[in-house]
């Protein structure tokens, strides 16, 4: 089953990017997140709709 939702360690991973970076995308909102509790969790389509974003922009 794929996930449906990712940490934020996780999220970076897949980017190749730095936490860093991650949190940097959040805070800009070019990346929308979930809290559930104390966590901080990256939908994957989120995550798709980002990199695309990105694309449309460079």
């Amino acid at each position: 089953m794929d996930d449906l939702v990712l940490t934020v360690d996780e999220a970076a991973e897949r980017l190749r990017v730095s936490r860093w970076t991650l949190y940097t995308l959040i805070r800009s909102n070019q990346l929308k997140t979930i809290k559930i509790g104390r966590r901080r969790l990256v939908p994957v389509d989120a995550l798709t709709e980002c990199i695309h974003n990105l694309g449309e922009v460079a």
